[in-house]
């Protein structure tokens, strides 16, 4: 076997990957490895990645094929590739598409050219409740309202399928997109957004209609979305994360496109519009008065003839709504996020039931070519004083990491922060509402938390973006769907145990790209030596994959 010590991977017998960091070739193999794999764990000097079914289905339904999987852990890996790995991943690539589904004489079928994988799949437990007969040996009929079941349930037996049933046209809506905004500022589609939404589109053939678009924080998936309703022409359902993101997207819709005022509604719990764009949050869908019943809402999934459903930020969709979805996959079904990671795990549903992931590209790809801003990251690490040491120390788990997110250490650090980034838009972003009080009063800042009224968020949002304010603190409440273009330092004072999508969409908030081309900066403040610094290494595991660095200092360090 020959040994290359220059290059940076080895890939594991038992399909994980070993990366290190300072090999020159360390960029060039991340980028590859990462369109079919995906990160653990990020140390300093050798991060590990895992090649999955679902890592190898995603690339398969992007366009990768087996053979460019191979090649890149070939051409960067340091010894020969592993047998076992090779017959792997070709095995799992060739297992999506396998199975299809189509629509034949108003009935929905379930193909394969393999006739005795057709008679397993009639034979277990899971599928058989949805068939409900046999044409021949390569094809089963389904149960028409199960197609979103069938398709998950053959995801768990590991052959997902390709779903080439069509989709409901949707009442007709001609939807445009202006050459101009209402502004009269010049408006089109930039070359990736547009790839996007042909991909997605497909010629408007079965080979399109569901799946994801990934794509950075601050590059404009309203406008991929808007790129589709366009080609589509067909009413729209679109579901997003709060009142705020509905807002914004009816303030593109409208300002992008050839939509009146009467042509787009907001359903959510202060108004209930539904017209032939309707925007929703997750929220109000999923609001019940108890736990055993009915979520009222669902109602809108019916409530008018939609031909597309826009899932913004698809890695935050309640458990309910999947349910919800696989009753409706006969309309075309868009999701749109940052990142495919989701903390629940649930990563399966959002693949079989909203689709594949359709297209995507890389972060610091998006930085090269000038679509968002470069940005450099930094953790500083601010040591516990004695009493409140001995506190965390006789603690439970969960007490501890909140004890040390709460450290009063960390109020001088932003201060020292402040004061370096003077002139600058800064954000400062945390998870307990009593540190972010006791902040603002220190500092002398507003504060917007979940309890704030939407009126006094909107005001203190344009404030920012006017200048006006140069400094704003904000809850969860900012983690997703704000646009503040002209933020460009964060700093994040605690966060949710080690959630990477929270992460992300924390830097996210500064990426979009600054008119005098000034660099972002990300600071994450952390109390080292327990659960917070724990936790920490944790999130920035999706950044670290898409190739930011964390430069990390201690407290006294700063200057």
């Amino acid at each position: 076997m020959e040994f290359r010590p220059n290059n940076p991977l080895i890939v594991q017998s038992d399909k994980s990957i070993i990366v290190e960091v300072n090999s020159p070739l360390y960029e060039e193999a991340r980028d590859a490895i990462s369109r079919f794999s995906e990160i653990v764990k990020s140390p300093e000097y050798i991060h590990t990645y895992r090649i999955t079914p679902l890592s190898l289905w995603n690339a398969a339904a992007s366009g990768m094929k087996a053979g460019e999987m191979t090649s890149a852990l070939e051409k960067y890996g340091k010894y020969g590739l592993p047998d076992n790995v090779r017959k792997d991943i070709i095995d799992y690539v060739s297992r999506y598409g396998k199975v299809k589904l189509f629509k034949e004489n108003e009935k929905l079928v379930l193909k394969s050219d393999d006739h005795l994988l057709i008679t397993e799949i009639e034979h277990n437990k899971k599928v058989i409740q949805y068939v409900t007969s046999k044409i021949d040996a390569n094809t089963l009929v389904i149960d028409a309202g199960m197609r979103g079941h069938v398709k998950h349930a053959l995801l768990k037996i590991g052959f997902p399928v390709e779903d080439l049933a069509g989709y409901v046209d949707g009442a007709l809506l001609d939807v445009q997109l202006r050459g101009a905004t209402t502004r009269g500022k010049d408006f089109s589609l930039r070359r990736y957004q547009r790839d996007a939404a042909d991909i997605f589109y497909a010629g408007g053939s079965a080979a399109g209609g569901s799946g994801v678009i990934v794509l950075p924080c601050g590059a404009g998936k309203t406008i991929v979305g808007m790129g589709v309703m366009d080609k589509l022409k067909c009413e729209t359902l679109i579901l997003t994360t709060n009142i705020t993101a509905v807002r914004q997207w009816k303030e593109e819709l409208l300002d992008k496109t050839n939509l009146s005022e009467e042509m787009v509604g907001e359903y959510t719990g202060e108004v209930k519009e539904i017209k032939p764009v309707t925007i929703s949050t997750y929220q109000i869908l999923t609001h019940r008065r108890g736990k055993e019943s009915d979520f009222p809402h669902f109602k809108l999934f019916n409530s008018k003839d939609w031909g597309l459903i826009i899932y913004d930020e698809v890695h935050l969709l309640p458990a309910p709504v999947f349910r919800v979805t696989a009753e409706i996959q006969a309309m075309r079904r868009l999701g749109l996020t940052a990142t495919l990671v989701r903390e629940d795990g649930l990563e399966e549903d959002v693949f079989s039931l909203i689709g594949p992931k359709k297209y995507d590209i890389p972060w610091k790809e998006m930085e090269r070519q000038g679509w968002i801003a470069t940005a450099t990251c930094t953790e500083i690490r601010v040591p516990m004083d004695g009493q409140q040491r001995v506190e965390y120390a006789m603690s439970s788990t969960k007490e501890q990491f909140r004890i040390a997110s709460e450290n009063e250490n960390k109020y001088g650090v932003v201060e020292k922060i402040l004061k370096k980034h003077e002139d600058d838009n800064v954000l400062i972003i945390g998870q307990y509402i009593n540190q972010l009080e006791s902040l603002a009063d220190r500092i002398n800042a507003p504060i917007i938390t979940g309890k704030t009224p939407n009126s006094d968020r909107q005001q203190l949002y344009q404030k920012f973006k006017e200048g006006k304010l140069k400094k704003l603190i904000v809850s969860k409440v900012a983690n997703f769907a704000i646009d503040l273009p002209d933020a460009n330092v964060a700093v994040q004072v605690s966060g949710t145990f080690g959630s990477r999508q929270e992460e992300a969409q924390r830097l996210g908030r500064i990426l979009r790209p600054k008119s005098d081309q000034s660099q972002a900066h990300f600071y994450s403040v952390v109390t080292k030596e327990t659960k917070d610094e724990e936790y920490a290494s944790n999130r920035q595991l999706f950044l670290t994959e898409q190739g930011y660095k964390y430069r990390i200092i201690d407290s006294e360090e700063l200057n």
